[in-house]
């Protein structure tokens, strides 16, 4: 060994022929020892933090609400595929109904784009083969609710979007003193005539039910 602790080389002949090799020092190899301990730190430190950003849970997503129906004063748009004739925007008339070239009246009112599609799609097969139908929202008018009966602000309300019944009574600034939660209904008017559908309000901020119960346009929402 040199005194200055540097590695000696040798000349070694072996099978492959002669080559240079070095004998290490110790401190040369503890240094080597200390490197190699490093490397192997912080290679599993990536490997976790890789780890960790693989494997972050994930949370479902917020369950989607409805599908929107139509309802009077909707804007639609009703595109027929290399049919121009037959492709047009029509407003939705206060009795539900559009007129249609070919198809002539349909009701469209309580029902969704998907479903006027498939409908005008049968229809249109007598004429054309094979129908390539899109029917687009335009414009939503229709989301009206009305809510009544014992809360600070009865009125008619205009929305954007479909609102649960706690939504609606927020809007209508809430109970008055003498509302009774328990006893709430909504009064729809379906095509075998008006539904009256009774929410428990008490059970629904419980989580007991109806927890996500959706307003459809010109719902009448009645506090008692």
């Amino acid at each position: 060994m040199e005194p200055n602790g540097l590695d000696e080389t040798k000349l070694v002949v072996d099978d492959e022929g002669p080559s240079m090799r070095g004998t290490r020092t110790a401190p040369t190899a503890h240094w080597e020892s200390v490197l190699l301990r490093m490397i192997i730190i912080f290679t599993s430190m990536a490997l976790i933090a890789t780890a960790a950003d693989t494997f972050t849970p994930t949370y479902a997503a917020r369950t989607a609400t409805p599908e929107y129906r139509l309802g009077p004063e909707d804007v639609i748009e009703v595109f027929v595929w290399k049919q121009p004739d037959l492709t047009t925007t029509v407003v939705v008339r206060p009795d539900g109904r559009i007129s249609l070239p070919l198809t002539n009246e349909l009701e469209v009112n309580g029902k969704t784009a998907v479903q006027l599609q498939k409908e005008i799609t049968d229809k249109l097969r007598e004429y054309i083969t094979q129908p390539i139908v899109n029917v687009i929202v335009k414009q939503v008018n229709s989301l009206k609710i009305s809510v009544l009966g014992e809360v600070r602000k009865p009125d008619v309300y205009r929305i954007k979007n479909q609102v649960t019944v706690l939504d609606a009574i927020a809007m209508a600034g809430g109970f008055t003193d003498l509302a009774r939660p328990s006893r709430v209904i909504v009064i729809r008017n379906a095509p075998s005539g008006p539904q009256r559908i009774k929410i428990n309000i008490k059970q629904v901020v419980a989580g007991d039910s109806n927890a996500s119960f959706y307003l459809q346009p010109l719902d009448t929402v009645y506090v008692e």
